[in-house]
């Protein structure tokens, strides 16, 4: 599915630049549930911001379905990312002006959908998670929990093929993570490829692989692991 090969990120901080990653090569197969982990500041989120099409690497190559995609124009690394891929953050990044249906049917209307379609299957997504009696709810009048099945609605509003998780339950109690974690791997099992960036070691270990990242390299890829997910 995804191919990178010898990807590097720098920052030029005025007279310092800075290595986010360096030489990372490695590969993202469909249906994967990929943990990716490492201390504050080891590149974990540059990485998945490369992999998401939300920042360029400095250098390498990046290939989608055998496809380099790096030299793409702008337009067309939007059109991929808003079309493939979807994206669940640690701070939810709802629009609190917008009611919860409203934020999930945002990247259909992106993608030309329209409105009556649009507002049909962000129903069916907010039931999927259970939130069908807080779909016309501002964010602001619901708890951390519910605004991250909202997140998740809306990521899967285009019925991605990847999801990418940064910290998607670094807001939350024990008992409102475990709540996503279980939507997240239900997904998975469904054929969703996940790839969630934690520094929660027993998050990372329900992972059927574990990447580890220090200083900007790939210190460790545990590759497939037996078992699966954890229950």
């Amino acid at each position: 599915m995804i191919r990178l090969e010898k990807i590097g990120k720098r920052y030029d901080l005025g007279e310092v630049e800075v290595a986010a990653l360096t030489d990372v090569s490695l590969r993202i197969e469909r249906g994967e549930y990929i943990s990716v982990m490492g201390p504050s500041g080891s590149g974990k989120s540059t990485f998945m911001h490369i992999v998401g099409l939300l920042d360029v690497p400095s250098e390498g190559s990046y290939f989608l379905e055998d496809v380099e995609i790096t030299q793409l124009p702008d337009k067309e690394q939007a059109r991929i990312r808003n079309r493939h891929f979807g994206f669940i953050f640690q701070s939810f990044n709802l629009f609190s002006e917008l009611s919860a249906i409203e934020n999930v049917m945002l990247p259909m209307g992106y993608a030309g959908m329209g409105r009556g379609d649009r507002r049909k299957r962000a129903a069916e997504l907010l039931e999927q998670v259970d939130l069908s009696d807080r779909a016309y709810h501002l964010p602001t009048m619901m708890s951390g929990g519910e605004q991250q099945r909202v997140a998740i609605a809306r990521s899967l509003a285009l019925k991605p093929d990847l999801i990418l998780a940064d910290e998607p339950t670094g807001n939350l109690p024990s008992d409102r993570g475990a709540e996503i974690m279980a939507i997240l791997e239900g997904l998975n099992q469904e054929g969703v490829t996940i790839v969630m960036v934690t520094h929660d070691d027993d998050l990372g270990r329900r992972a059927r692989r574990c990447i580890r990242v220090r200083d900007g390299r790939v210190a460790q890829d545990g590759g497939e692991r037996d078992g699966g997910a954890a229950a």
